[in-house]
């Protein structure tokens, strides 16, 4: 699970260095006639309108539940992150997929490449720095450094996490296909070369984009906890001395990063009284949140071996 204010330095961390990329990057686009630096640009640009959706997608998703919304908002946060890839596929890659094709078609010789290195080396260090933030957000979750990143990256829940890390990652990746872009570009007399660079950026973001919307999609729809977690449910409830075994594999849904819904069907001793199972489930709650705090909400059915008795909680 990602620490939330981690999150949101890598956001702010993202937003800050993006906007003054991005005007950087216009600047020298006009003033090099670059399709690569201005396919850069649109990359920053939108980035940092992202990182401004992201975080009004989390401060949205920690509003308190309500009457029509008894479970809360969480699940808002990932509305925003679906909203986020398919602005990166539309506007970022998109873009820059058209500016590449539109440069090759028409090329412009490029002028004074010293603004574009400078302007590329300076982004670097920005993007470094945000991407550095994103990956201590990432890393802060629970057994990261032993999976690895892909492994933690895909099994991230929270978009303000795995987006901005995407997205950093993307934007260093690009700036360097740039660069080599508007260096060879000049070196070989070429500039159908800076356009290609903007065709790569494109196909790249939209690749980024593709993996956002499968991540935002499964966590819409609804999806539960690893296996893992799985195990260490069932060795709590089963080392519980009033609990015979499961009825059932639990069912488990993430509402948020830090909010997920279980739902246990256990049986029970059929010697112990109902006081007994009521006392049992008490426990279960404690050890299950004692272990995993962000299962906010925990329903236990309880069923004694007795046909005539069954109890059922919801905390």
């Amino acid at each position: 699970m990602a620490n939330p204010n981690s999150s949101k330095a890598a956001l702010y961390g993202g937003l800050l260095a993006n906007v003054g990329i991005a005007v950087s990057k216009f600047v020298a686009a006009y003033i090099t006639r670059s399709s690569a630096m201005l396919s850069e640009g649109i990359h920053s640009l939108v980035d940092s309108g992202n990182a401004v959706l992201l975080l009004y997608g989390m401060n949205r998703s920690q509003r308190p539940a309500d009457a029509r919304h008894p479970f809360g908002h969480s699940k808002e946060l990932y509305f925003w992150g679906l909203i986020v890839a398919v602005l990166i596929f539309a506007i970022g890659g998109g873009m820059s997929f058209y500016e590449g094709i539109k440069h090759i078609e028409h090329p412009e010789p490029l002028t004074d490449p010293l603004w574009n290195y400078l302007v590329l080396g300076v982004s670097i260090a920005f993007e470094g720095w945000a991407l550095y933030l994103a990956l201590k957000a990432l890393f802060h979750m629970e057994g990261a450094r032993e999976a690895g990143f892909w492994r933690t990256l895909r099994g991230s829940r929270d978009p303000a996490v795995f987006a901005s890390v995407l997205e950093n990652l993307a934007a260093v990746v690009g700036l360097v296909v740039a660069l080599l872009g508007v260096y060879f570009g000049h070196l070989l007399h070429n500039p159908y070369l800076d356009g290609a660079a903007s065709i790569v950026i494109g196909v790249l973001l939209m690749l980024v984009a593709v993996f956002l919307v499968a991540r935002s999609r499964a966590l819409l729809i609804g999806e539960g906890v690893d296996a893992s977690t799985l195990a260490t449910l069932e060795r709590i409830t089963t080392q519980d001395p009033a609990v015979e075994g499961q009825a059932r594999t639990p069912l488990t849904m993430y509402l948020g990063p830090a909010d997920v819904m279980l739902a246990l069907d256990v049986k029970f001793r059929p010697d112990i009284s109902a006081t007994e199972v009521e006392k049992a489930i008490d426990r279960l709650q404690d050890a299950i949140r004692a272990e995993h705090p962000e299962f906010k909400r925990i329903f236990i059915e309880a069923h004694s071996v007795s046909a005539r008795e069954r109890v059922s909680s919801a905390v």
